[in-house]
């Protein structure tokens, strides 16, 4: 069994297609064996992703700093809830728990978690393969930036190919498996 870490919203976001895309991962991350490693919130993107982890029987761990246990309502019905001080321990323990990284819809937060770990990877401190699920455009833009620093000369070309991103959950999981497989 891989676990997947996922930073995604603490929100719901006002695209239901957001809501959707966390089910159907969370479903299929089950439906293959895999389990979850997010934020460890109860509301939007999260919750959702979580429960729907659960609900098709698999393994949810969720990591989460004592400060944001009421502010980020804490699940407590998940196969593991992890405590720690604070944010920088929070990253630390999402990715020693992990595998692979998905990145879904979500704010500050999820970017800064989600650049943290693409930098740690372009630094070498992991080999672990990275996807984006591009909802709803949601981050065509970015992705687009992206390729623009690649043509600007401030990004290798390799370094952004390592980035998987595709518009389906089944598909994105389908590319990090096989990246998985070729590292293992």
């Amino acid at each position: 069994m891989s676990r997947f870490c996922v930073y995604l919203g603490s929100r719901e976001g006002r695209d239901p297609q957001f809501l959707e895309a966390a089910r159907r991962l969370g479903a299929e991350l089950a439906r293959r064996g895999h389990g979850l490693v997010y934020g460890g919130a109860r509301v939007g993107l999260m919750g959702e992703l979580a429960d729907a982890v659960m609900a098709a029987g698999g393994e949810a761990i969720g990591v989460m700093p004592d400060h944001l246990v009421e502010r980020e309502q804490a699940h407590h019905g998940l196969t593991e809830l992890v405590r720690v001080r604070n944010m920088h321990d929070r990253k630390a323990s999402m990715a020693a728990h992990a595998d692979a990284f998905i990145v879904l819809p979500g704010g500050i937060g999820t970017l800064e978690e989600f650049f943290e770990a693409w930098t740690w990877h372009y630094l070498g401190l992991h080999d672990k393969p990275i996807g984006v699920l591009d909802t709803a455009g949601f981050y065509a833009p970015l992705l687009a930036f992206l390729d623009s620093t690649v043509e600007h000369g401030f990004l290798n070309g390799r370094t952004r190919a390592e980035l998987v991103d595709a518009t389906d959950p089944a598909e994105l999981l389908d590319a990090l498996e096989t990246r998985l497989a070729s590292a293992g």
